[in-house]
């Protein structure tokens, strides 16, 4: 299968740059998987192309604001750190740049000192391990001193950085936002919990590797990254009920999506556990957890576009990526949403 496949033209001004005044008045494309006919509304409105009993299921991942800029403390030479991962204690890997600058045993300071960094490995492709000292409570330094890592596409500076978090975010872990939830308002959810709707919450932290391109022009040797996801005790017995009973489950995102098929194909049912994914779902995969999915629109020749491609049928999806960009539909991480189904 053909990287080029997966390829669309995309004029530039139709990337979002910013976030809506509003998170639910985003504009909504719908799709008939099977038949790829199409149908234009407003997100706020979702509830109407939902049944009671349907479940809606939601990534809870909260994003750190894990961009820090410092300096190398013997040299000051300007240091960007993007954390990453959490590797045991205070021990972080990270993305870093410049990267040649950095050795091990090199020391970084953060916001005049309040944080440093020593540099304990390096590894390959910008990724290094380092070990945080500080006084007080990480994240609460983190806050004060670190940025959103916004995706490299958004060149825009994010006013309220709680815009690049979803308004259920819970469990802290994620370089960047699980995206498709970023249109739901705390109204929306009580409306859609109101008509019978069941909101269910999964956890998969989002890395780094969700915005890296695809090198291989065969993607089926395309080595995916890996994430960390928990589906819990409650969680798994409500999707075991539902799809017993017959109920639609539509996850709220690829990641959702990431964390369901993948207990889904290794238990045959929904059980409690966690761990690390590195599924990569494309054309001729076979859905078990899903009925549908709603998700923002993807960036050309990338995992995601492959995901929702695999979903439906690849033409139909790149059709309807035609339509929206026709119709100046807003794309990418700040953009509009599409309901698949």
């Amino acid at each position: 299968m053909d990287i080029n496949d997966f390829s669309y033209d995309l004029p530039e001004k139709l990337i979002a740059q910013k976030p809506l005044k509003v998170r639910s008045d985003s504009r909504l494309l719908v799709m008939d998987k099977k038949t790829g006919a199409l149908q234009e509304d407003i997100f706020k409105n979702i509830g109407d192309f939902l049944k009671p009993g349907d479940c809606l299921v939601l990534n809870d991942t909260k994003v750190i604001p894990a961009r820090l800029i410092g300096e190398k403390v013997d040299t000051k030479a300007v240091i960007e750190l993007l954390l990453l991962k959490n590797i045991e204690g205070d021990n972080w890997e990270c993305l870093s740049r410049p990267f040649k600058r950095l050795h091990v045993g090199t020391i970084l300071s953060f916001g005049s000192g309040l944080l440093q960094a020593e540099v304990i490995a390096k590894k390959t492709e910008g990724l290094v391990i380092v070990k945080f000292n500080y006084e007080g409570i990480f994240l609460e330094i983190l806050d004060q001193l670190g940025t959103m890592p916004l995706p490299p596409y958004i060149h825009e500076k994010l006013q309220d950085q709680s815009r690049y978090q979803t308004v259920y975010a819970k469990n802290i872990g994620s370089a960047a936002a699980p995206t498709a939830g970023l249109h739901f308002t705390p109204e929306l959810l009580k409306d859609l919990e109101n008509k019978g709707i069941e909101i269910i919450y999964v956890t998969l932290h989002v890395g780094l590797g969700t915005f890296r391109p695809v090198e291989e022009t065969d993607i089926t040797k395309h080595k995916m990254h890996s994430e960390y996801y928990i589906l819990s005790e409650e969680a798994a017995d409500r999707l075991n009920k539902a799809q017993a009973e017959g109920r639609k489950i539509y996850a709220v995102g690829t990641t959702s999506t990431r964390v369901l098929e993948t207990v889904r194909a290794q238990y045959n049912h929904f059980v409690p556990t966690s761990g690390n994914t590195d599924i990569f779902i494309y054309p001729g995969f076979e859905f078990k957890a899903i009925d549908g999915l709603i998700t923002n629109f993807h960036l050309p020749k990338s995992t995601l576009l492959m995901l929702v491609s695999a979903l439906s049928r690849r033409e139909h999806i790149l059709k309807a990526y035609e339509y929206a960009v026709a119709h100046e539909f807003r794309f990418f991480s700040f953009g509009d949403a599409m309901f698949i189904k």
